[in-house]
């Protein structure tokens, strides 16, 4: 008896063995920063395309449906900014002319097979486009109109740099008063420690922060010396991103051609700055920066983040600029343009070279990715702004494709898959 249910035990578990075996085995990594499956577990067929995301189509609408305005589209997307979701800021560098989509042609004179445009590619980079030109690391301001080649009024103009939409897409203001003053709009934002919610505009051809009412009647402050580069208190080297800690304590990224953060109080008072210019690509030293494009701020610990995008990097320092550690981002084609940390202290990032958004805890371990390159709705081609609101709607701006897209989270998604919530302190 006793032999017979020995038998019949070895004889089951061969078969669970055998069962086990044969079963699709899935290495969860358990325990380990990273592990993760589909954004929706349990969905049979098709794919993460836009990563837990579905895309709002039609989100905005056109410029072009403004009256009087319908020869004429989104210049080079800046910055975008979710106030909430029925307030919506988006920064634009003017507009460009409404170009329809050209029929694919032969080009004989470039090989007897070569056809323009071919499916999926996009005809026009809007940034290479859109005014004022001079937009990269070592370039001046002044060589602006010498690079860009057009014609003011024909071929791009200088209006609707800052609007705002609605959560249908309806553009419900349009801070035209402002164009005047600006050169290059950057990065929008709102201190989420402010009760009165000032908008802030950061224009680094300019070299200046702007800070405004919240219902953009009153420029209140300006931080900096408009037209005037520097490094110290009162100038800039084309700053690029701006962050608050709890108790509005600032700190701006300067720049494309500065090398440093610059620390102000909650008055915009100068406090100090730390960084300094390094071997452009491979600089591996502390407090070496090479375009400083990107800031974020942890509510928690205090650190300061600093997206090193010449170097691939992000370092990490103490409120006060003591350096602490860093990690690389992944090297060429990697091109990480900004960085944000939301409420569930996870650090994201865009990759204009992969056109991804990738997310990391906020010791550098790599958890997540999602994103494709394109210019129909859902595909990513030089996201220069993101945004999140309250319902946890993701909100991009494109310099290359010259729009901004909204995406909604889908359904049962795994929240994990899903940009974090910004913090919002001041209000609710």
């Amino acid at each position: 008896m006793r032999k017979s249910l020995a038998v019949a035990l070895v004889a089951a578990a061969a078969a669970v063995v055998a069962v086990v075996a044969h079963q699709p085995q899935t290495v969860a990594a358990e325990g380990k920063p990273g592990a993760g499956f589909a954004a929706i577990p349990g969905t049979k067929g098709g794919q993460d395309l836009f990563g837990a995301y579905d895309i709002v189509k039609g989100w905005p609408k056109d410029i072009s449906t403004i009256p009087g305005n319908e020869k004429w589209t989104f210049g080079a997307g800046q910055g975008v900014y979710a106030e909430n979701p029925n307030r919506v800021f988006m920064l634009f560098r003017g507009e460009l002319p409404v170009i329809p989509r050209p029929a694919t042609k032969s080009l004989p004179d470039f090989g007897p097979s070569v056809q323009f445009p071919i499916g999926r590619l996009p005809y026009r980079d809007a940034t290479v486009s859109a005014l004022p030109g001079a937009g990269g690391t070592g370039q001046e301001p002044d060589d602006g109109p010498k690079l860009w080649k057009g014609t003011v009024g024909v071929d791009a103009k200088w209006e609707n740099c800052i609007l705002v939409a609605d959560a249908n897409g309806n553009i419900t203001e349009r801070w035209t008063q402002w164009d005047k003053i600006l050169k290059r709009p950057h990065y929008v934002t709102i201190n989420p420690y402010d009760p009165e919610k000032h908008v802030w505009i950061l224009d680094d051809h300019m070299h200046a922060i702007y800070k405004f009412t919240h219902d953009g009647k009153t420029l209140v402050q300006t931080i900096g010396t408009p037209t005037v580069k520097g490094a110290d208190g009162t100038h800039f080297n084309r700053p690029t991103y701006m962050a608050w800690l709890p108790d509005s304590t600032m700190f701006v990224a300067d720049g494309y051609n500065g090398t440093r953060v610059a620390k102000f109080d909650k008055d915009g008072k100068f406090i100090k700055d730390w960084g300094m210019r390094g071997s452009n690509g491979h600089d591996t030293r502390p407090y070496y920066f090479n375009n400083v494009h990107g800031l974020a701020v942890d509510p928690k610990t205090r650190r300061v983040f600093v997206n090193d995008r010449g170097n691939h990097r992000i370092q990490v320092f103490d409120e006060d600029g003591k350096y602490l550690y860093e990690w690389n981002m992944g090297e060429e084609p990697s091109d990480v343009h900004l960085i944000y940390i939301g409420a569930d202290r996870n650090l994201w990032a865009f990759d204009r070279g992969s056109s991804k958004m990738l997310k990391y805890d906020l010791e550098g371990h790599f958890l997540y990715s999602w994103g494709t390159w394109g210019d129909f709705p859902g595909g990513f081609w030089g996201v220069h702004g993101f945004s999140v609101d309250q319902e946890g709607n993701f909100y991009v701006a494109e310099v290359d494709s010259g729009r901004a897209q909204k995406f909604k989270p889908r359904a049962g998604a795994n929240p994990a898959f899903l940009v974090s919530k910004p913090v919002y302190s001041a209000w609710k």
